[in-house]
Order: structure tokens, then sequence, then C-alpha cells
């Protein structure tokens, strides 16, 4: 495997360990949290990871990605792991990106933009009042074997969390 498709699997375990961070411990309805109107609630967003996600691999593999709701976050999370390791799998195999398409627009593109949906998952922890406790991601144990929801715990959480000693933040309304 070249050097930018090792990069490029890196990145998708940064991606899964970052998602699974903003989603683990969140309370069993935060699947359906809608902290404004006209903004997309939690399973709305991981099923557009999945779907930006699967765009990614049609330039593996041709065709066309959109993927229908699914009943519960949890069943959304588990499609968005699958699509990862999918990604992966073209990745380490080695299946060629159709000529359109280059290994540093799929970074500019498509990863980047999941990667922000994750950012925005933990904000609406924050706005739902359930904050993600900070850490430094540069120790954080990300594997490009490890794909799944099971993903590594903190290596280095912040020891002092002030967003914590000041309490947590009223839920918003949905």
């Amino acid at each position: 495997m070249d050097e930018k498709r090792v990069l490029l699997r890196h990145f998708l375990a940064a991606l899964a360990y970052r998602t699974q961070k903003a989603l683990r411990g969140a309370p069993s309805d935060f699947g359906s949290f809608r902290a404004a109107e006209g903004v997309r609630t939690p399973a709305e967003l991981v099923r557009h990871m999945t779907s930006v996600l699967g765009y990614a691999l049609t330039f593996f593999v041709g065709g066309r990605y959109k993927p229908d709701p699914l009943p519960s976050l949890e069943d959304e999370i588990l499609r968005f792991h699958r699509m990862l390791q999918d990604l992966a799998r073209n990745l380490e195999v080695g299946t060629p990106l159709l000529q359109e398409m280059s290994p540093e627009q799929l970074i500019q593109g498509p990863f980047a933009d999941a990667m922000t949906h994750a950012g925005q998952l933990a904000m609406l922890r924050r706005l739902a009042g359930v904050p993600v406790a900070p850490e430094n991601f540069v120790f954080a144990k990300i594997d490009p074997d490890r794909l799944g929801p099971d993903q590594a715990d903190p290596v280095s959480p912040d020891v002092i969390w002030p967003g914590a000693l000041k309490g947590r933040l009223p839920p918003l309304k949905k």
C-alpha cells in the first residue's frame, strides 16, 4: 500500500475515533435531539456522514450512493462504521481511484466533510446538556484496523475540565 493510502486509512480511523468520542455515553434520546429548526439531528448527521463517505466510495467502485433513513441512531452508527470499513478495504487492496479523483481530493472533499460533522456531533452533545470531555487527540490510540464503533478510551483526557466544573448546560427544547 502506498504512503498516501496509508494516510487515508489513518484519517478514516481518526474519523471513527472522533465520531465515537462524540457519541459514547450519549443519552438514549440523543439521536432525535434537534438544536433548532432546520438543524440536523444526530441521527441525520450520522446518515449524512455515511452518504458523504458513500460518495467517496463511488470513486472506487462506481455507481451512486444515497442511504435511506434507518430506524435508530444505533443503526445509523453501525452503517457508518461499515462504510468506513468498506472504504478502508478498497484503500488497502489497492482498488484504483477513477481518473477524475485523487487522494488529495478525497481528503479535501468527502473525508474532511465527514470530519466536520463529527465535530458537529460533539457540539450537539454540549447543546443537549451532556458535553463530551476534552482530550489531547495527538496521543489518542488511532488504529487503522479498528474502524468499528468499539474505539479505544482516551489516553490523554484533560484532568481539569472547566466545562464540567461549572456544571452542565441546560438542554435545549426539542
